[in-house]
């Protein structure tokens, strides 16, 4: 391949393996489904089958106790005859497929619907256990049977005289349930059916609100900061796409930011130059030109030489004061000493203008602080209120501190700021008053400066204003540096 060449073509989708929202709501909502369908093809046909073998029993319960009564009236146990007790025997054991036994006292079996055990001795576990305690219903699900035992008792002595056992066969029962889980494993089958296609739907749409998201935010993320992300139902998809929002807000306003810094910047390098060259062209314009003029121009262009290099020095600053290469210095100093100093260099400038410059200290203020960056900040501060104050305004400066913070706060007699213009007034190059300000000199870089320091020494900056009385800005930052903060604590 020849050195230099381009490599073109569309971009391949990556793969990556992990798990998949869709797949696992999708899973899960199968595998419940599965779960209450099995449930249910376990309890309905168990409950089922115990309640026909109840209503069975019931039923029979009541055929028993007339054949029993007959059986004590009909002197039965001793006579062993009676056609009215052979017609009962063959009317439950038709009705009920069931097989009738009487037993006397001796465990004999008196009488056999099924007739192979006449006279034969009932060794059945339930009939020598109704012999001993009373009334069994012992239910066989092996056998598909139920036995059913109840003594016959003389009921003036309670004697026991024999048994009357009956067993009950199950087969159309068994049949009935069989039919009932085939029918319900058949439609098991059909409902996981539909279940699933309504499960895949159930996750398509509940995954379509975060694709979508996700594709606006794969737009958003290439650059395309003028789409909106699309309007969603779901509590929780708003939930997510809400800091998402303020997100991009945030990026358009940073890039607002930043085109409209580069047009500053721009124009306030532009500027000068501008000047500079029509300084230039006017000498190389003019033959013999006295030398008063060209001192006089030339001096006008060392002035806009010094603004271009106070404009670059400025820009330099912000560059370095950025919170990811800002390098501090952070030593023990006494901000006594450098709110003294400070005044000290600008007391010519106020006194061009008869501002009266004063310091007030309530105590000595040592503070952990990036000396020169701090003093840049205030001195800015300083500036700002000697330049756009009244002819014989006051400047006054106040140092104090707790046990925490140091404050110091910068007021002024000058010309104010308006209300609705106060937010702005930290914005690079930002002027209330574009005019006056150029006149007043400055690069407009100062508040913000002033601000990016302050911020980095973990402080704050206010201001309070009113149009035509004054402004006052208060800073506060911490008498120790955070990190000392952490290692102490």
């Amino acid at each position: 391949m020849e050195e230099g060449a381009v490599i073109t073509g569309k971009k391949k989708k990556k793969w990556r393996l992990g798990p998949s929202i869709r797949g696992m709501l999708f899973a899960l909502l199968i595998l419940f489904m599965c779960a209450i369908l099995g449930i249910l093809n376990l309890l309905v046909p168990e409950i089922a089958m115990n309640a026909l073998v109840e209503l069975r029993q019931d039923k029979i319960a009541a055929q028993i106790q007339v054949l029993r009564n007959h059986v004590l009236s009909e002197n039965y146990l001793t006579t062993g005859t009676s056609s009215l007790i052979d017609t009962e025997i063959d009317f439950i054991g038709v009705l009920y497929e069931s097989r009738v036994e009487i037993i006397d006292q001796n465990l004999r079996i008196i009488r056999d619907s099924y007739v192979v055990d006449e006279g034969k001795v009932s060794v059945t576990p339930s009939v020598i256990k109704c012999m001993q305690s009373g009334t069994v219903i012992d239910y066989d699900d092996e056998a598909g049977t139920v036995e059913y035992a109840v003594q016959i008792t003389d009921d003036s002595s309670g004697e026991i005289l024999g048994i009357l056992f009956v067993v009950i066969r199950l087969d159309d029962v068994i049949q009935t349930i069989g039919e009932l889980k085939e029918s319900m494993q058949l439609w098991s089958l059909i409902i996981l059916l539909l279940g699933g296609a309504a499960a895949f739907l159930i996750t398509v749409a509940a995954i379509h609100p975060l694709k979508k998201t996700a594709e606006s935010v794969s737009l958003i993320a290439e650059g395309s900061l003028d789409d909106e992300l699309p309007e969603q139902t779901f509590k929780e998809t708003e939930a997510i796409e809400e800091p998402i929002r303020k997100l991009l807000n945030r990026l358009r306003q940073l890039e607002e930011t930043r085109q409209e810094f580069v047009s500053n910047v721009s124009h306030e390098l532009k500027t000068p130059i501008a000047s500079m060259k029509v300084l230039a062209d006017s000498l190389l314009l003019q033959e013999d030109v006295p030398p008063e003029l060209y001192r006089e121009f030339l001096s006008d262009i060392v002035t806009e030489l010094d603004r271009e290099n106070e404009i670059v020095t400025d820009l330099l600053t912000m560059v370095k004061l950025d919170r990811n290469h800002a390098v501090m210095n952070f030593e023990q100093y006494n901000l006594n000493d450098m709110v003294e100093a400070i005044l000290k260099r600008l007391r010519p400038i106020a006194a061009q203008k008869n501002v009266e410059l004063t310091l007030e200290s309530f105590r000595p203020v040592i503070a952990e602080v990036d000396e020169s960056r701090l003093s840049m900040a205030i001195t800015n501060l300083v500036e700002n209120a000697i330049k756009y104050n009244v002819i014989d305004g006051r400047v006054r400066v106040s140092l104090n501190a707790d046990h925490r913070h140091a404050y110091i706060k910068v007021a002024d007699t000058g010309i104010g700021i308006p209300e609705e213009k106060q937010a702005m007034v930290f914005e690079r190059f930002y002027r209330v008053d574009k005019a006056r300000s150029r006149e007043s000199g400055g690069t407009g870089l100062g508040l913000a400066i002033a601000k990016d320091v302050i911020s980095l020494h973990g402080g704050e900056i206010r201001l309070y204003s009113r149009e035509g009385e004054g402004t006052t800005f208060t800073v506060q930052i911490p008498l120790a540096h955070a990190a000392q903060e952490k290692s102490q604590g």
